[in-house]
């Protein structure tokens, strides 16, 4: 009869689940034969595909959401007709997803008053998540922050512009609008508000009203609510409330003064021109009044 060798294993072991490199050198294991993508297609981290405590199907709708574009149905009810895997499974997937920072739940109201949930799909679990996702060997992913878009301003409505420059006409019009503040706090304007304002006014002051007036029709009756551009506001009323030219008056025609005719005076015989009434020059008038 055989002698059983005890130090022999009686069957071969396989490679420890956390060691799959064991398994690579002895030649078993994947392989891949990969393909570029250079259309459809998306990027998913490691930390997700490779995560040792999300479940398999968790793991798939992860990658499924990720590779959603905005707006697709995420709900539960839209993944079960789009999956054999019922609510259930699904719904506890989702919990999974949220727990590790992959998900995220929010709720809006739409304009209509109506409270809506909206799913966000995380790529990078943000530094608030419940849980942290377990380590699994990769090199972490370099987040970079989300570009910082450039808010461009409108530009400000068009006002009237003057028939005139003259520089006191417009001292005048900037001199208003730098009062405008002391009736109303919410009109303070900058430098490039006031310089683009400054013409509106002028045109106004050149048709004969007064600026006390002007004040008034820029000031009398704004809203309540805040005011987020009061330069866009004033270049409206500016524009829209423009008083029509003054009536045209004909100028008078300059009458020029009455030339006498040449006389010699009889005091002392200069030529002079005064009315007939008058016989004798200037200096002798004056020495008639003030004698010696």
């Amino acid at each position: 009869m055989d002698t059983q060798n005890p130090s022999a294993p009686p069957r071969a072991r396989s490679a420890p689940a956390d060691n799959p490199s064991r398994t690579r050198r002895h030649g078993g294991g994947i392989t891949h034969d990969n393909t570029r993508h250079t259309t459809r297609f998306v990027v998913i981290g490691n930390h997700l595909v490779q995560h040792k405590e999300l479940s398999l199907l968790a793991i798939g709708l992860g990658c499924h959401l990720q590779s959603l574009p905005t707006g697709a149905g995420a709900d539960i009810k839209s993944l079960a007709a789009r999956f054999p895997e019922g609510p259930t499974r699904i719904a506890a997937a989702l919990r999974e997803l949220e727990a590790h920072g992959y998900l995220r739940r929010e709720r809006h109201r739409t304009e209509s008053g109506r409270i809506v949930t909206r799913t966000v799909s995380c790529n990078q679990p943000n530094a608030s998540r419940r849980r942290e996702p377990a380590d699994t060997g990769c090199p972490p992913a370099k987040r970079t922050p989300p570009p910082q878009r450039r808010t461009v301003q409108k530009a400000l409505p068009a006002v009237p512009q003057p028939g005139s420059t003259a520089p006191a006409l417009l001292q005048t019009a900037m001199d208003l609008l730098a009062t405008l503040r002391r009736h109303d706090a919410r009109l303070l304007l900058s430098a490039t508000d006031t310089a683009h304002l400054v013409p509106g006014v002028a045109a106004w002051l050149e048709r004969d009203v007064a600026p006390s007036a002007v004040r008034h029709a820029l000031t009398t009756g704004l809203p309540d609510e805040p005011l987020h551009r009061p330069a866009a506001l004033l270049a409206h009323r500016l524009a829209d409330r423009l008083p029509p030219p003054p009536p045209f008056r004909t100028p008078s025609a300059a009458v020029p003064p009455p030339r006498h005719p040449l006389r010699n005076c009889e005091g002392c015989d200069r030529g002079f021109r005064a009315p007939g009434s008058e016989t004798h020059c200037r200096d002798c008038r004056t020495a008639v009044v003030s004698p010696p």
